[in-house]
């Protein structure tokens, strides 16, 4: 009896040993989801990079729904503010998000989010929405516009996707790859976490100063020969951030959202 109770209680220990690890990968992950090392500087507890609207009226609600979503965040506090940019050309000021709506023509995308790094920080950022798709009966919904805007402000704030597969269960957040965006229209806790972490330390004053790069007021372009080399790829397999050098410690980072069924494919891109 004494030989059955220890072999017993042995085993009951080793299934407990094993238990652990079991029950640690069952337990959910949420990923990092930062953009690289990207980031702006600052100085105050708060970011306060001005968002210039250079959009239309009907895009409008979405613009300022899309900074409000943003604000919420711990660590940013934008102002909304009159645009300094043509909506067409979509320029980058120094400083400063440019948000811009045109009809940019049949590039594929849907919209895209632009940011010029000088000594290792955001110097200035742009976001363009393409009105030659979300101008037709698909893309023409409440649901389409909110999720792009938020996305790709996102991007200009140094977040990445959290999902890159778009067939996935929605992560009921703009930073997530999708074919239908009805639950992903705005951030998630796990944005708001992430920017905690993004900016979760302050820099020298001389640091803050925005330094636009040698691009600075050109816009990014609007196809993949003007935005650099492909740099990483979807999951569909389209290139969707490409790195254009601009001069020596100054380059611009693009991230791309094409439209369902369009855009370059092939990694050889």
């Amino acid at each position: 009896m004494a030989i059955f109770k220890n072999k017993l209680a042995r085993r009951l220990a080793m299934g407990a040993a094993l238990a652990v690890p079991v029950a640690m990968l069952a337990a959910p992950v949420l990923a990092n989801h930062s953009w690289s090392t990207y980031h702006w500087a600052r100085s105050s507890p708060e970011l306060t990079v001005p968002v210039g609207d250079n959009v239309t009226s009907t895009w409008d609600p979405y613009l300022s729904q899309a900074v409000v979503d943003w604000n919420k965040s711990t660590v940013i506090n934008s102002p909304l503010v009159p645009g300094s940019a043509s909506a067409k050309r979509c320029g980058a000021v120094s400083g400063t998000i440019q948000v811009c709506n045109s009809a940019y023509g049949r590039t594929g995308w849907l919209g895209i989010a632009s940011i010029s790094l000088s000594g290792g920080h955001i110097s200035q950022g742009t976001t363009k929405l393409n009105d030659t798709y979300f101008d037709t009966a698909q893309y023409n919904t409440p649901a389409w516009r909110a999720m792009v805007t938020c996305q790709e402000i996102g991007h200009d704030y140094g977040l990445n996707h959290q999902d890159e597969v778009f067939t996935n269960p929605n992560l009921n957040t703009c930073m997530d790859y999708t074919n239908d965006p009805t639950t992903n229209q705005h951030p998630n806790a796990h944005d708001y976490e992430q920017l905690g972490t993004i900016y979760n330390h302050l820099e020298a004053a001389s640091a803050v100063s925005p330094r636009g790069n040698a691009a600075m007021g050109a816009d990014s372009g609007d196809t993949p020969a003007e935005w650099g080399r492909a740099v990483h790829f979807d999951g569909n397999g389209r290139p969707d951030m490409f790195e254009r050098i601009d001069g020596p410690g100054q380059k611009t980072m693009t991230h791309v959202f094409w439209a369902i069924g369009e855009g370059p494919r092939g990694r050889s891109f």
